[in-house]
């Protein structure tokens, strides 16, 4: 329980957490280490690891570089079964809660179940809610679910509410992959005031400037990806607002 006691300890204190999101499709080591090296320059604190799917076989490999030049803790966020590695340091375990597809709310995880109890990954159960943003996004093709509307924040809260109810001890909020708008502000607020578990806001965060209105609106963690993808400097530029 490390990741967690270490993540709600400084939740509780108001310090801002900062993960990079390393999509294994979409990075060489030549590309990781450039991102490594930033991320260790701007103390980032967490390197996620996942993608909606896996054509490359390189998830082993990826880790292991982070691995070999630094200690940043490494938590996978896995977009399926194939995703999963031991040598990682943490699990999200999502349970799409946003949606009502059974497969993404408990059926992968049974399939999962005996492989993550024998590992020695920290599992970090996650609800996590898909938010509507501006275009189709690739988890939301791939999850074949409906996105929480950008404009029904009580919907958001309830099924945040619900999320911590059940157990989870993560609620991650994300407009996905590669969308147009990020979760909307006062969505982010509302949420935040309603639940007693860190609040993680990923998706369309591609400058310091909405890092930041997520941070003040309430997110505890921020998690960048894309836009890190396209301008790796954007690792130092969030890292200074955090």
């Amino acid at each position: 329980m490390i990741l967690y006691q270490s993540l709600l300890k400084d939740t509780l204190a108001g310090k801002k957490k900062f993960a990079v999101l390393i999509d294994p499709d979409k990075y060489s080591l030549d590309s990781l280490s450039q991102v490594v090296k930033l991320a260790i320059q701007t103390r980032i604190d967490y390197f996620f690891l996942g993608g909606s799917i896996l054509l490359y076989d390189n998830l082993s490999l990826l880790i292991a570089f982070i691995k070999k030049n630094t200690d940043i803790p490494i938590v996978l966020f896995p977009g399926n079964n194939m995703q999963l590695n031991n040598e990682a340091d943490g699990i999200l375990l999502l349970s799409l809660i946003s949606g009502r597809n059974p497969d993404m709310l408990i059926g992968r995880h049974v399939i999962s179940a005996p492989y993550l109890k024998a590992s020695k990954l920290e599992i970090l159960s996650t609800g996590y809610m898909l938010v509507e943003s501006g275009s189709t996004t690739a988890v939301t093709y791939m999850s074949n679910t409906t996105p929480i509307p950008a404009h029904k924040s009580d919907i958001a809260v309830c099924t945040a509410m619900a999320g911590e109810m059940l157990g989870m001890k993560l609620i991650y909020m994300d407009a996905g992959s590669g969308a147009k708008n990020p979760v909307p502000l006062p969505m982010i607020s509302k949420v935040k005031r309603s639940i007693g578990v860190p609040l993680i806001i990923g998706g369309g965060i591609t400058t310091p400037e909405l890092a930041k209105a997520a941070y003040t609106a309430g997110a505890d963690v921020i998690v960048a990806g894309n836009g890190i993808e396209d301008n790796p400097d954007l690792i130092l530029a969030i890292g200074a607002v955090r």
